[in-house]
């Protein structure tokens, strides 16, 4: 847990793991409404919301990753970064294409 002190300095251990397991938790649970919600209305718009909140599940994996030491601490920071830029790509395009769709048109 050497890598931990160098993302959260005087950070308790378990209590990192907990928050980490918790923000983890809740992005699996989102994901899961997200990909649920594109299931039943099968639109491209939909699915954008939902890979966007897999981007924000896949935070809490790279955080669990650096906490354990399989990340490193150059490739944690970089990589929420990357996601943080995915998510609002891919949230701004699910909102384009939502108002850019004909009423009645389905892709």
């Amino acid at each position: 847990m050497d890598s931990l002190q160098h993302i959260v300095p005087g950070a308790h251990g378990v209590v990192y793991a907990l928050v980490v397991a918790l923000g983890g938790a809740a992005g699996a649970g989102l994901l899961g409404l997200g990909l649920a919600a594109f299931l039943r209305r099968r639109s491209r718009s939909y699915l954008l919301v939902a890979l966007a909140l897999g981007a924000l599940a896949a935070r809490a994996g790279l955080a669990a990753g650096a906490a354990f030491g399989f990340v490193g601490v150059d490739a944690h920071h970089f990589g929420e970064h990357l996601l943080d830029v995915a998510m609002v790509a891919l949230v701004v395009a699910a909102v384009y294409y939502a108002r850019s769709v004909r009423p009645g048109v389905s892709s």
